[in-house]
């Protein structure tokens, strides 16, 4: 059969993700130290894994509401309003998904048309771009820029909106930079959509990970909640990545239109990590400060190393990772990507994986151990002092 021939070519068209690429290369080696996944070194906390056993040993494991349990919704709705100052309605306005992956999904399959735009902001998490092609729209890079320590300016935004623009991308704390948006940073961007049909698509996966200024989120500010979808998990804040199991938050008629597409594609989220989550959001509050002032220890650690070896790099100032500049290398970000796992085993993620914009840059992620963070600065080290002197 003539595969190439008979398969979609929107599917052929799609590339494999770059994390996954150098993440898959490292596996088929030895004494490989990876940086490259963003996903915490911590166990789930006790609580939430004792909530799984116990829905295990009662053997509770059923199908669930399409729109995900009552119970964990109105803990969610609780969550949000304690810490983030964000209320919404459990019955109505909260969808429970697979990961915060299904629900950006979910928000462009909801919205776009066919030839619709959708801004990204840049760098950005690598799904969005292909997320938006497969839901037949337009992704438009909006590239951020390291003087403006990568937050979106409204002049920016005002140069890139065009009569097709249907939704902006915000991803902040962002991942791969590290960047925020403070609460001061936002007027002039609200002050430039209120009066447009333009739709926020805000993936604040990472809020809870900041670094001495608290997040905040365009939804709050007056006339935006209502063209707002706010995107959000457990995988980082609880250390749950193989649970599968985040949420998205929007006015009710999205939600409306979501839910039927998530009750064709999916039914509903896991039932085990559905009770487990009821117990993070009740019970982990201050296990997550723990890991947070942990990963501040280890963000530290790198930037102080970085500037050791000459690399200059932006100070993150939320999720986990660090975005270095390999500018004075010499070196484009996938060739220095490709020789650092040959030659020292460490294995990270060109900037390049993130936009045209980090082409100059590595993403690293300190979801690791600091013993593990030491020994590959080490090796990145003298990786540096052998090939770019």
């Amino acid at each position: 059969m003539n595969y190439p021939e008979l398969m979609s070519k929107r599917a052929q068209q799609i590339a494999p993700s770059p994390i996954r690429r150098f993440f898959d290369l490292a596996e088929t080696m030895d004494n490989v130290i990876s940086l490259g996944v963003g996903e915490p070194d911590f166990r789930t906390p006790w609580p939430i894994r004792q909530a799984a056993i116990s829905t295990l040993e009662r053997q509770s494991i059923f199908y669930g509401p399409n729109s995900g349990m009552l119970q964990l919704r109105q803990e969610i709705a609780s969550y949000m309003e304690r810490r983030f100052n964000l209320p919404y309605c459990p019955e109505n306005e909260l969808l429970v998904t697979v990961g915060g992956s299904e629900a950006v999904d979910l928000a462009f399959r909801t919205l776009i048309d066919p030839g619709d735009e959708v801004l990204i902001c840049e760098p950005s998490f690598v799904c969005y771009g292909p997320l938006v092609s497969m839901a037949d729209g337009v992704p438009v890079p909006l590239a951020t820029k390291e003087e403006n320590e990568f937050r979106l300016t409204a002049a920016e935004l005002k140069a890139a909106i065009t009569p097709k623009t249907k939704i902006l991308v915000l991803s902040y704390p962002n991942n791969p930079t590290g960047a925020i948006m403070r609460r001061e940073d936002y007027p002039e961007i609200v002050e430039l959509l209120k009066d447009t049909d333009i739709f926020v698509l805000s993936d604040e996966i990472y809020c809870a990970m900041t670094y001495g200024t608290k997040h905040c989120s365009i939804a709050e500010f007056p006339g935006m909640r209502e063209r707002t979808i706010v995107v959000n998990g457990f995988s980082k804040t609880f250390a749950m990545t193989g649970w599968r199991l985040g949420w998205m938050a929007a006015p009710a008629p999205i939600i409306e239109q979501a839910r039927k597409i998530h009750q064709y594609g999916i039914m509903c989220a896991p039932m085990i990590s559905q009770r487990a989550a009821v117990e993070a959001l009740r019970s982990c509050d201050a296990e997550v400060d723990r890991m947070i002032e942990e990963y501040d220890r280890r963000r530290r650690f790198l930037l102080s190393r970085f500037a050791e070896m000459g690399l200059p790099c932006f100070e993150a100032q939320g999720a986990f990772y660090l975005f270095p500049s390999i500018a004075g290398t010499g070196m484009s970000s996938e060739e220095f990507c490709e020789r650092l796992l040959q030659e020292e085993h460490v294995a990270v993620v060109p900037g390049s994986a993130f936009g045209a914009c980090g082409k100059d840059n590595l993403r690293i992620s300190y979801a690791y151990s600091l013993k593990h963070l030491t020994e590959a600065a080490v090796r990145m080290e003298r990786f540096i002092a052998k090939n770019c002197k």
